[in-house]
């Protein structure tokens, strides 16, 4: 029994121990500190950077944020116009890929034993030419904006020449119409289609 009454005893000893284990936990919390404030210290330093950048370049636009936080007197100044350009161009960039992707994948010739292997193939095959069919309309609009850019009519209702305005734009970049034209011509589609 006395050899019983030592076990116990070292149990305590090996609890005692466990408590220094915990300890480490404390020191990697001590250690997390330095990094956060690492990472603030880069992040003042990213922002300071944007800052010098915006002061370097003057009337260069980083975001939409910006391009609504400048006043309406500026309307469809250079910066604003070579924002729109950049983000037009990036969008015909991407409808392009997208139309070189798609011819690449309907050259593939795949043999299916299955009719409804082809069947689903020759289906996916549809929507897929349909979507590059409405892409193709959006880039004759891209192109139109693009040209309207160039001679400075951008931004302005073909209708009635008043600002179609930098929400409206930033939501459709092809946009023609202000918002008043656009439900005026809804309407009339609407009346002539019943």
């Amino acid at each position: 029994m006395a050899t019983a009454a030592k076990k116990p005893a070292s149990t305590t000893a090996t609890d005692t121990k466990k408590p220094k284990a915990a300890a480490k936990p404390k020191e990697s919390v001590t250690k997390a500190p330095p990094k956060t404030a690492a990472k603030t210290v880069a992040k003042e330093v990213e922002t300071k950077a944007v800052a010098v950048a915006k002061a370097i370049v003057p009337g260069k636009i980083g975001c939409d944020a910006d391009l609504l936080a400048m006043p309406e007197a500026d309307y469809m100044n250079p910066a604003q116009m070579a924002y729109f350009k950049s983000k037009l161009e990036a969008m015909r960039d991407d409808i392009l890929d997208n139309a070189r992707e798609t011819g690449e994948h309907l050259k593939e010739n795949e043999v299916f034993a299955d009719p409804n292997d082809r069947a689903t193939v020759e289906e996916e095959n549809m929507l897929e030419q349909r979507v590059r069919d409405r892409e193709r309309k959006l880039l004759k609009k891209i192109t139109s904006s693009l040209v309207r850019i160039e001679d400075g009519s951008y931004g302005y209702c073909l209708e009635t020449g008043d600002p179609i305005g930098l929400p409206r734009l930033l939501a459709r970049p092809t946009a023609e119409l202000s918002i008043e034209a656009q439900e005026k011509h809804e309407r009339l589609e609407k009346l002539y289609a019943d």
